[in-house]
Order: structure tokens, then sequence, then C-alpha cells
């Protein structure tokens, strides 16, 4: 049992460190796309968290939110992290088809307020904005 924990705890220790060195290294990237594109998972759930606490957003949709969001913070995947380039693209991917089901239940202007990061990266992910019917 105490070796069992042992490799548990050590395993959480090098996803947090993982992370953190991530983290230090989109900190240093020049500003522009690429910089906007690592803190993406950041800013989706950022976005998640304040469209959770919004009374704009229908319950399906922060259901939806909320399962990407957990999706993204389990360390559970179906990619591991581990891997470079592609170890986080199934949590871009649950997330940008959750935000995408969202933006088609809440109001367009809640989800761009909601966005911390580069308007053009959540804009080009939700797609051209609805016409009005008017």
């Amino acid at each position: 049992m105490r070796t069992w924990l042992t490799a548990v705890a050590v395993g959480a220790a090098v996803v947090v460190l993982g992370w953190a060195l991530l983290v230090l290294l989109a900190r240093r990237l020049p500003p522009g796309t690429p910089r906007e594109l690592a803190r993406f998972l950041p800013a989706c759930l950022t976005t998640v968290r304040r469209l959770r606490r919004h009374p704009a957003v229908p319950r399906r949709a922060k259901v939806a939110l909320a399962v990407a969001g957990l999706w993204v913070l389990s360390p559970v995947d179906l990619i591991p992290e581990f891997l470079p380039v592609i170890g986080p693209l199934d949590d871009v991917v649950v997330v940008a088809l959750a935000l995408r089901y969202a933006a088609r239940r809440v109001p367009r202007d809640v989800l761009l307020g909601a966005w911390p990061g580069d308007r053009r990266i959540i804009e080009r992910l939700l797609g051209p904005a609805p016409a009005s019917a008017g």
C-alpha cells in the first residue's frame, strides 16, 4: 500500500512539474499567435469558470462546459499529456466542441466577454456570427 501511494505522489509531482515547465516556456514565447495558442487551454478553463456563473447561460450549456473543464483537469486522457505537441490535443478538441456547443445557446457577446485571451482565437473557433433576423 505504501509503495502504491509513493508512486501516485511521484506521478502527481511529475505532472505538476511538467505543467509548471510548460507555463514557464509559454511565457518565454514571443507575442503573437504561438503565445496565444499556448494560452488556449488556460483561457478555456477561465471561460468555462466565468460562463458557469453567468445567468444568460442555459443549464445544458453549463453542463457541457463543466464536462469539458473536468476533462481538461482529469489525469485520464485519450492521448497521454507527455507526448510532445499531440499530448494536449484531446483536451483541445473536447473544449473546442463544448465551446461551439455553448456558442449555439449562449449570446455571442456573453461568450466573447468571458474569453480572457486574444479575441481572434475565440472568434475563429466559434466561426462566423449568425445572421440576425431583422
